[in-house]
């Protein structure tokens, strides 16, 4: 067996490979109201078939203002339950275990009128000037991803994580070049973090591994290293988080010569210096869809899961062909058995 092949469990997650669905964005334009839909239904279940062990739905947001668009899904409302519970139901039905990605993407909120952040300042040049948030609307929104991540539960997840890269609310309140605040909020950029962690565990069954998404570098000009988000992730981990997974950039802004080359396996770098740093288990993605370069990151060390993206929206069965490519028996359902 391939170690991409192989299971792995983390606390109460056990999954029956290394393989995960990273969590993307459908802007479907039947989820006005963001609850998946028919859309999400076939989307998901297709990656369970097709042999996937864990799948992250995608950026889920705690309020309405919360989305990137008008089009993505939140879970702000115990109306939305049953909708999410349809379409997990449905993966389990075929042995994926699932994620939802809780978030909220502040100054980043394209529809928001106006966004929120902790500072006043635009992602970028020509976008909407986000309103502060003011302390106590700050612990109000640490509340949101704690009923949030309850819904989630409810609907029946195996384990949540929490966005906290890519220039959304969580990266933003860590970003020393985004977050301009003097309270307690400002006075420590793992705080709003920190909080939203401990107030999630507090809803989630003991055993449920919590996890998070960060940022090991950002791009912009005034961007940070990888050494602030080692200290980031330290109080991140004591507060309770299980494992990371690790992208980079996403912050927006004038972009200079730190973003690394697009090429496969970019951000292997920066998941193997969170493990070693912070002795956690630790999810890479970045161009990881060639099924060797998967299996050798696992081999070094460098990560325990590979998250997949692009590679699972060309192929909803890419899981199944990497195995097999590597000389494992992969499981195929039965009305699928002809194709192999």
């Amino acid at each position: 067996m391939s170690r991409l092949g192989s299971p792995y469990t983390l606390k109460s997650l056990s999954l029956r490979n290394r393989i995960v669905m990273s969590p993307m964005c459908q802007y479907s334009v039947d989820a006005e109201d963001g609850k998946p839909n028919d859309w999400h239904f076939v989307h998901y279940a297709s990656r369970a078939i097709g042999g996937t062990g864990l799948i992250i739905m995608e950026m889920t947001d705690v309020e309405p203002d919360g989305r990137i668009t008008n089009r993505d899904l939140g879970l702000w409302s115990d109306e939305h339950v049953p909708a999410f519970k349809r379409v997990i139901g449905e993966m389990h039905k075929y042995g994926a275990k699932v994620g939802i990605q809780i978030a909220h993407a502040g100054r980043k909120a394209l529809d928001a009128e106006p966004p929120v952040g902790p500072w006043n300042e635009p992602f970028d040049k020509g976008e909407k000037t986000p309103r502060a948030l003011t302390t106590e609307e700050a612990w109000t929104m640490v509340g949101k991803f704690a009923d949030a991540a309850r819904r989630a539960v409810e609907a029946g997840v195996d384990t949540i994580e929490l966005h906290g890269a890519h220039g959304y609310l969580i990266h933003q309140f860590h970003s020393p070049g985004i977050n301009k605040r003097d309270d307690e909020f400002g006075r420590d950029y793992a705080k709003f973090g920190v909080e939203v962690i401990r107030a999630v565990k507090k809803v989630l069954p003991p055993e449920m591994p919590l996890i998070m998404r960060v940022s090991a570098i950002e791009y912009a000009e005034y961007g940070y290293d990888a050494e602030h988000i080692l200290e980031m992730c330290k109080a991140y981990r004591d507060a309770g988080v299980d494992m990371f997974d690790v992208s980079t950039g996403g912050e927006g802004g004038p972009a200079v010569k730190r973003k690394p080359g697009n090429y496969p396996g970019y951000q292997l770098p920066f998941a193997r210096a969170v493990k070693e740093a912070l002795n956690v288990p630790v999810m890479a993605v970045g161009l990881l869809d060639d099924p060797k370069l998967a299996e050798s990151a696992l081999g070094n060390g460098d990560a325990d899961l590979i998250a997949v993206g692009r590679g699972m929206l060309r192929n909803p069965y890419w899981a199944v062909d990497a195995l097999r490519e590597l000389g494992d028996t992969a499981p195929v359902v039965e009305a699928y058995k002809r194709g192999y």
